[in-house]
């Protein structure tokens, strides 16, 4: 396979800064007197989240990924899958509108109504910009591109976290949305976008991208077909969850 530079301390620092000052402000969020008694357990969501992504652009992971086809499937696993149900998990936006002052939080509370992002979190959209994005880095030249080249491989990671984070949040979040699709339709979108991974998976098995041996081919594969198969059931065991809470029917008060 290609190899690259990793870039250096100078590079990392462009990642390293701001996931810091995410996760610093999470927690600032979570001790603020106006979020109220918000969990710490979605702190640690939130910043193990922000570690899952932020690894796989960072040494060893980032300089291994281009060497070993197998290290390259636990990185997307990370920066596609794990981090984004975490973070999503940790439900950031309504941390943001709970302890931001009204002006911003009305600007945000603006931008969550928006068209754009109305399209994007529609399960759909955030599903096909999700596999599509996969199969665009695993089956084109793209493949080839991103290990040649740091700053290529870092626009697939961010495409790959965010279009994870949509698709995640789409499915399974609990944050406020433009709109809340229904529950037949997640199902659907879940369970076909699962099977897609997993074809994605089993032809990475049979055929290697090109440069990639076929043992280490073979590796990378079982490890996106099993290592992503436990995220899409922590999926779909979150989404029944749901189902059932909301269809659990209400007790009526007593009246004495």
């Amino acid at each position: 396979m290609h190899q690259h530079q990793a870039g250096g301390f100078g590079a990392e620092l462009l990642f390293l800064v701001p996931a810091a000052a995410a996760v610093a402000a999470y927690w600032a969020g979570t001790l603020s007197s106006r979020s109220g008694a918000w969990p710490l357990y979605r702190a640690v969501l939130f910043t193990a989240g922000t570690g899952a992504v932020l690894a796989t652009v960072l040494d060893p992971l980032a300089t291994r990924s281009h060497e070993e086809f197998a290290v390259l499937g636990i990185t997307h696993l990370l920066a596609g899958m794990l981090g984004p149900a975490l973070l999503v998990l940790s439900r950031p936006v309504s941390l943001a509108l709970r302890s931001l002052d009204v002006v911003p939080a009305r600007r945000l509370s603006r931008a969550l109504r928006s068209r754009p992002l109305r399209f994007l979190t529609f399960p759909v959209t955030a599903a096909v910009l999700n596999i599509g994005g996969m199969v665009l880095m695993f089956r084109t030249g793209l493949f080839t591109a991103m290990h040649e080249s740091a700053p290529v491989h870092w626009l697939v990671t961010f495409h790959l976290f965010s279009a994870g984070y949509l698709y995640t949040a789409s499915l399974v979040g609990r944050d406020p949305m433009p709109h809340r699709a229904g529950f037949r339709l997640r199902a659907a979108a879940l369970i076909l976008s699962a099977a897609a991974h997993n074809i994605l998976a089993k032809t990475l098995y049979a055929d290697p991208p090109p440069g990639v041996p076929a043992a280490d081919g073979q590796s990378g594969a079982l490890i996106l077909y099993y290592g992503g198969g436990v995220v899409e059931i922590a999926l779909i065991f979150l989404l029944c969850r749901q189902w059932y809470m909301s269809a659990r029917p209400q007790r009526s008060p007593v009246c004495v």
